[in-house]
Order: structure tokens, then C-alpha cells, then sequence
């Protein structure tokens, strides 16, 4: 994925190999937005980096996701991804005077916005710790768990914290494919799941042989750049080195788009750059 350096956070390659036990400490990765203009972001982002118990799930939701069922990733640099799409999204809505959902319901910022989507975004996948089939309601337990904590240093308020809470689950329930947001911050991360599309997400599992229409599609993304658009707010720009990469646009980011109510700010350019298309599979046996 491209990185916009004035808001973005460079995402480290993926590296989901089996480990025994937790990876070492110097070893893992430290999550991070562009938080440095919002106080309540930077604080949240803070506890984040400092909780152990959810980096531990995330390695979980991935050893489930990579290493038993030979999906993409889903662990911290997934997360990591989302977080910073959904940001980088949300900003853009932002810049054309869009309303963030919490704005007009309950009379926060913008800020408390962006605090939402990254919170929903990081912990969204949490029930792939537990099993593949319903995580979206497993997320649901096991966020709710570890968002009050993650919450407090910049909600000293309760009844503060109790909204943003429940605006977080709102975006982790409604991620899933048949999900109904009902704000815009859940149609943000329910889309921005969906544009973690680019080959590095399935390399492990590509390289392992798992050749099936997910890996190789996923390693027909080459590039995905997010920018404001000439006729909607947000432009995807997707690169495509070979045509099975459209399941990935027809197929999944399709699904995710629509019924997110993100459809009319959100305009989707996608091009075959080479001359040629890379061969991705030689031979494939039944």
C-alpha cells in the first residue's frame, strides 16, 4: 500500500510466520496513527501500545487466521493498515465538510470521530482469537472488555466514555459483509477492511501453496493510494498486475462498499499498468 507521508503512518512489511509463544518484545510491532493533532487520539493510541493482553489477541486472531486456516493476514499490521485507511479516510470526509455521525447525534468532534474509527479498526477482528465463524460477535465481548481501559486516559468522563464505547462496537458489529451501519465512522472501517487488499496481506499463505481465488487475487493488488476525489471526496486508486485482482474489487471491496452508506462519497480507479499481465499460478491441480 502507498503512504500519503502528511497523513499516514508507514506500515512495515508483513511478517505473520508461526512463532512459538508471543514474539519477543523488541520484536513486535508498535501501532501507530498520525495522532500528533488530537489529544484525545494520541492519548488513546498511548494505552494501546501499552496493553499487552491486546497485542497477545492480536498474535491470536493471526495464528487462527494464518497458521490453522491459511487465510491473510489478520493480525497487528492488518490492524495497523485499517487503522491508518480509515483515518486517512474520515480526514478526507472531513476536508468537503462531511458530518461525522457522533458529531451530530451526541455533540462531540471530530476528534472523538477519529478516536471511533481507529479504536473500531484496531480491535475489529478481535474474535478471529476465538474462531473464524461469528468473530464479528466474539470482537463484540472482547472489545467491550478492553475498551474501557483503552478509553479512560482521554474520556475521564463516564458518560463520554459510555457513547465513544458504544460508537466502537457499533463500527465492529457492522464490518461484517452483511452488516447495516448505521453511522458513518462504521461504513469508514466497514470499507477500509475491505481496502487492505494488497498483496502483502496474503503472501504467507500464497507462498504456502494456498492457492485458491483469495490468495491469488489478493497477490494481483499491487498498490493501493487513497485521495481526494474530482467527483466524490475520496478517490481508491488501485494498481492491478493481473486481472484475477478484480475478485478483489467485484467481489469483496464491492460487497463492503455497498450498504455502508459511504457510496456517495467514495469513487473506486482501477488499472493494469503493465503491458503484459504477471503470470501469479503455472499450474493449478483439482
Amino acid at each position: 500500500m502507498t503512504i500519503d507521508p502528511e497523513s499516514m503512518i508507514p506500515i512495515p512489511p508483513a511478517d505473520v510466520s508461526p512463532t512459538v509463544g508471543l514474539p519477543p518484545a523488541g520484536s513486535r510491532i508498535s501501532v501507530h496513527v498520525p495522532d500528533r493533532h488530537n489529544r484525545a487520539l494520541t492519548r488513546v493510541m498511548e494505552a494501546v501500545r501499552a496493553d499487552e493482553e491486546l497485542y497477545a489477541l492480536w498474535h491470536c486472531q493471526n495464528v487462527n487466521a494464518v497458521s490453522r486456516l491459511g487465510m491473510s493476514d489478520h493480525g497487528p499490521v492488518h490492524v495497523q493498515i485499517v487503522a491508518n485507511i480509515a483515518l486517512r479516510m474520515l480526514r478526507l470526509l472531513l476536508a468537503k465538510d462531511i458530518v461525522p455521525t457522533i458529531v451530530r447525534d451526541h455533540g462531540l468532534s471530530s476528534d472523538d470521530a477519529e478516536v471511533v474509527v481507529v479504536l473500531a479498526a484496531l480491535t475489529h477482528d478481535l474474535g478471529m482469537s476465538i474462531h473464524r465463524s461469528n468473530h464479528e460477535e466474539y470482537s463484540l465481548f472482547l472489545a467491550n472488555q478492553k475498551l474501557p481501559a483503552l478509553l479512560a486516559p482521554a474520556y475521564p468522563d463516564s458518560g463520554i466514555r459510555a457513547v465513544v464505547k458504544s460508537e466502537v462496537l457499533h463500527a465492529i458489529i457492522a464490518h461484517r459483509k452483511d452488516g447495516r451501519p448505521l453511522t458513518l465512522e462504521a461504513g469508514i472501517v466497514r470499507v477500509a477492511d475491505a481496502l487492505d487488499m494488497t498483496k502483502g496481506r496474503s503472501r504467507i499463505p500464497f507462498e504456502r501453496g494456498e492457492l485458491n481465488i483469495h490468495s491469488v487475487s489478493a497477490m494481483a493488488i499491487d498498490k493501493v493510494v487513497l485521495e481526494a476525489g474530482e467527483e466524490k471526496p475520496i478517490r481508491a486508486r488501485i494498481t492491478v498486475a493481473n486481472s484475477a485482482g478484480i475478485f478483489q474489487l467485484d467481489s469483496l471491496l464491492k460487497e463492503k462498499l455497498k450498504g455502508s452508506g459511504l457510496e456517495p462519497y467514495v469513487e473506486v480507479l482501477a488499472t493494469i499498468e503493465r503491458e503484459t499481465e504477471a503470470p501469479l499460478v503455472q499450474v493449478f491441480r483439482l
